[in-house]
């Protein structure tokens, strides 16, 4: 096991490429902002304040309760470092909704507009909501998704206006009970989507939800919820950044998918935190009969990351691919893999993991398999592929397969390497500078995820990649 990441009080030198995209933390002003003990008062006061229903009240009370009970899981290292008494862990910005980006106030509208959000909403989405901190601030879609009566909306409005739906499958996913940091996200969460799409509703643009953090010492604990009914079909893109910050914050956010029968449910994450912010992520899908349920998973900052998009292959030849890239650029740790468990029969999965170790970067893969007895001719395969730059890098693999159906068949593939100095000799030849050509070479190695995006996030996401690799004075 490598040695963990140490967080220390001093500044976290961002990515040079939040730093392009989103500049340093500025000042924004706030109308409610809640921190100190996690307390069930506490949890009262975010629940009145967002006038929540008896039964969510109940729910974050609940999960509270477990998050004290729980211990930190063991494969957590360097999460035990933040004290979470000091972070803010309810922020409410002092800007009302909008769904028009000329609504917005300049300081919030600045970061959308280095994003380049309003611009690929117009090319290419079906709908966009935006949260900032704790609470949303901006949400649209067009018109001929509601027509098909499809629902995209803040998932807080969501709690009020179908209540039925949300109680069928919010935190029965992933329950608040499966680890620590999902109980505190059970009691905290804030902000956030809920997109549900009829029966045979078939949806060809994405629809994209991005969240950002705007400031040092705090806790963001937005929640997701995506439901295909049968036969439908939908694509979301989560998207996640931060400015420089001066400390870090901490993310426990949550997405949770359910593919009903013949339903497909594709699910993109770019996530482009400074390299302030720890970042923890659960996410979980379940599919029916003939159902799929795929992931991408683009971790590109952060200072510490753990993530492991899972599916649940609950119903007779469901499906899913779960692809996860993480680049660990520095100082940082990139924790990540994927999980799939196979229960129906005939049921298929697939996980890619690539990663990129640079300049003492450490990369991991913890991914699990399980076929459970009775899931008969279950197929799973594993393909983790590592690139490693330098001597000071570090990639690790931590496979786990526990297999009770004797008729599945369930591989694993690891390959790992050093950079190829002919081919950045070659490179060289050809006239491109020397980060000019390692950003080539990753962008070739992550060709798995540029193939999932469209056109406009290609040429951001190569952009960000191409800012990492510029030459850099060191890091904090």
């Amino acid at each position: 096991m490598s040695k963990p990441v140490e967080l220390k009080e001093e500044i976290f030198r961002s990515t040079e490429a939040a730093v392009e995209l989103l500049g340093t933390e500025k000042p924004i002003k706030t109308e409610i902002e809640i921190r100190g003990r996690i307390t069930r008062d506490a949890i009262e006061e975010i629940s009145r304040i967002k006038k929540e229903p008896e039964w969510m009240t109940r729910l974050r009370l609940k999960s509270l309760e477990f998050f004290y009970k729980l211990p930190t899981p063991k494969w957590v290292k360097g999460i035990e470092s933040i004290d979470l008494e000091d972070l803010i862990f309810y922020v409410k910005p002092d800007v009302a909704k909008v769904s028009d980006w000329d609504d917005l106030p300049p300081d919030f509208r600045e970061y959308y507009d280095r994003l380049g959000l309003p611009e690929i909403e117009k090319k290419m989405l079906a709908g966009l909501t935006s949260v900032f901190d704790s609470e949303t601030i901006y949400a649209k879609v067009k018109k001929y998704l509601e027509e098909r009566g499809v629902i995209v909306m803040p998932i807080e409005e969501a709690v009020h206006k179908y209540p039925d739906l949300i109680k069928e499958y919010f935190l029965r996913v992933f329950p608040y009970t499966e680890h620590k940091f999902a109980a505190l996200h059970g009691a905290l969460w804030s902000g956030g989507v809920f997109v549900y799409v009829p029966k045979g509703v078939k949806i060809k643009e994405p629809i994209e939800s991005f969240f950002i953090i705007g400031r040092s010492s705090e806790g963001q604990f937005e929640h997701s919820l995506i439901v295909g009914d049968e036969g439908s079909e939908v694509t979301w893109i989560e998207g996640c950044s931060a400015p420089r910050l001066s400390r870090y914050s901490f993310h426990d956010g949550m997405v949770e998918a359910y593919a009903h029968r013949g339903a497909k449910v594709k699910i993109v994450t770019i996530q482009n935190w400074s390299r302030d912010v720890i970042n923890f992520n659960n996410k979980r899908g379940i599919a029916e009969e003939n159902a799929r349920v795929d992931w991408v998973e683009g971790s590109i900052g952060s200072k510490i990351t753990y993530v492991y998009p899972s599916t649940i292959l609950k119903g007779d030849y469901s499906a899913t691919r779960n692809t996860v890239i993480q680049l660990a650029k520095g100082p940082v740790l990139k924790d990540t893999g994927s999980k799939v468990i196979h229960v129906g029969k005939m049921t298929r999965g697939k996980i890619i993991n690539k990663s990129v170790s640079v300049d003492g970067g450490i990369n991991t893969y913890r991914g699990i398999v399980r076929v459970v007895r009775g899931a008969k001719y279950a197929v799973s395969n594993v393909e983790c592929e590592a690139m490693i730059f330098d001597e000071k890098s570090q990639a690790y693999t931590y496979p786990h397969n526990q297999v009770d159906e004797p008729t599945a068949t369930v591989s694993h593939e690891a390959r790992t390497g050093r950079l190829s100095e002919a081919q950045l000799f070659y490179l060289q030849s050809r006239g491109l500078e020397e980060d000019e050509a390692k950003s080539l070479m990753v962008l070739g190695l992550l060709d798995e995820i540029m193939v999932e995006l469209p056109f406009e996030y290609i040429n951001v996401l190569s952009k960000v990649i191409q800012l990492e690799f510029k030459k850099l004075g060191g890091y904090g």
